[in-house]
């Protein structure tokens, strides 16, 4: 970014002397809220719209502004605009250079509004343009858990509580299950775009304008679904972009978890899937690493999105009605959150689908650990004996299985027999992780038809 126009500030009169050097510096937002220069000139241009539509500005006057922010827009995405501290932020940059171009028509263009509504709207109309490339993210990702769960439907891993050998499960089922967190992320993203699709523009400073603005025009023309109803709020609302932050973090949260799995199976001590080199880096001193860089970064960006979610609502806490130029800090912790939010989604939309998945390994690691103990305490219920019962029976077992290093489905059925004498040669059938995870056929359950059943759905969900 280049400095500077040789231009006075346009908000200079009221002043004696000029601005001190580090204080002009220190209270300007143009080094980061630059980026929402096509949302300020898109804004600009209906907001022209509306005044000539009123009488206020004149047909030449309206093309000439047109002609005028189109090359501003020209020369931002050329790399040849000038950038300058002194005119503090991307509105008056943008008017400065506009008024360069085609004079004092530029100077009307501010006319029924301020720059309280002016970045107020802006930033829901940067924010919304950016909540919908997330979403064509969350469903990237989305279907590539679909498409990692069909593939993996019948793929048997153990089940974990405490980090401990619980029952088994299908690695389909697993993969639904981070689909349906991925799902609740998606939907509150969802509901907050629609609260936040409320056009603010008009409200001017905080108590409306004087002059015969259609806000109703405005919000139609920028593809708001409502205006906001009370000019104070308008200006001083930044609801939606706590309710971003908060729907980020509750994301990363989920992003995060299903990180460490990733880490922790694809290590040497669990094996349990592969993942592809380019999401992975070597080690600088140990030429067998192969580090799970991808998922750890992600993991770690978490605190960071949770750190910029508690900035906003610090920042809004004691602020009184209505704008206040604290409001100003709210862009860099919100645009540091989309950006990391859209990095993360990107490297698990396309690392997900590459999973490589280690059947064998998932199949021994389920068989090790007395996956199926609650198989065999249902089954002895099914024999008649009392819950409780069978609990303790199926612990006798399993410590036998312990001292002699058998799992359950390996030992004899004479050896079952002298835990429960109920227990008869069909035990085998419970026993084996086959039978376990077949016999959760019910809705939401891990049995590989269920896990199909539950692809289906998604995809009918993913309107693919």
């Amino acid at each position: 970014m280049s400095n500077e126009h040789n231009q006075e500030k346009l908000s200079s009169a009221r002043f004696s002397e000029s601005t001190d050097a580090f204080v002009e510096e220190f209270t300007a937002s143009i080094p980061f809220d630059y980026r929402m220069y096509k949302q300020d000139i898109q804004g600009s241009l209906a907001h022209a719209e509306m005044l000539a539509s009123v009488g206020i500005l004149n047909q030449k006057e309206l093309d000439a502004i047109i002609q005028g922010l189109g090359q501003v827009q020209q020369e931002i995405e050329n790399g040849e605009f000038n950038w300058s501290i002194k005119q503090e932020d991307i509105h008056m940059n943008i008017e400065a250079r506009l008024t360069a171009l085609i004079g004092i028509t530029g100077k009307k263009l501010h006319t029924g509004r301020s720059r309280n509504d002016q970045v107020a709207t802006d930033i829901r109309l940067y924010l919304r343009d950016e909540i919908d490339r997330i979403l064509k993210e969350l469903q990237r990702l989305q279907v590539g858990l679909v498409d990692l769960a069909e593939r993996e439907a019948d793929t048997i891993m153990p089940g974990f509580t405490h980090l401990q050998t619980a029952q088994p499960v299908t690695f389909g089922h697993h993969m639904m299950a981070w689909f349906e967190m991925i799902k609740r992320d998606k939907e509150r993203l969802q509901d907050c775009r629609k609260r936040l699709n409320s056009s603010p523009l008009g409200s001017a400073a905080l108590a409306g304008t004087t002059y015969p603005i259609d806000r109703q025009m405005t919000a139609e023309l920028l593809g708001f679904d409502r205006i906001c109803e009370n000019s104070l709020d308008g200006v001083s609302d930044r609801d939606f972009a706590i309710e971003f932050s908060a729907f980020s973090a509750t994301l990363l949260m989920h992003l995060s978890r299903f990180s460490e799995e990733l880490i922790l199976w694809s290590s040497a001590q669990f094996q349990f899937i592969d993942l592809p080199d380019r999401f992975c880096t070597g080690s600088s001193i140990m030429p067998q690493k192969k580090n799970p860089d991808v998922p750890e970064l992600v993991r770690g960006k978490s605190g960071r999105v949770y750190g910029h979610l508690i900035s906003l609502l610090t920042l809004m806490k004691s602020q009184p009605l209505a704008y206040n130029k604290d409001n100003q800090e709210d862009k860099e912790p919100l645009f540091d959150t989309v950006d990391n939010v859209q990095n993360c989604l990107r490297a698990f939309a396309d690392m997900v689908p590459a999973i490589q998945v280690k059947k064998e390994n998932t199949y021994a690691a389920a068989k090790s650990g007395f996956s199926t103990a609650t198989d065999l305490a249902d089954y002895l219920v099914g024999k008649g004996l009392a819950f409780r019962d069978s609990h303790e029976v199926v612990g006798l077992a399993v410590a036998h299985g312990i001292e002699t290093g058998q799992d359950l489905s390996e030992m004899s059925l004479e050896t079952l027999q002298g835990f429960c004498e109920d227990i008869t040669e069909d035990v085998y059938d419970v026993l084996t992780l086959e039978g376990s995870v077949s016999a959760r056929d019910h809705f939401g359950g891990t049995a590989p038809n269920q896990v199909l059943a539950a692809v289906s759905r998604a995809r009918a969900y993913l309107d693919l």
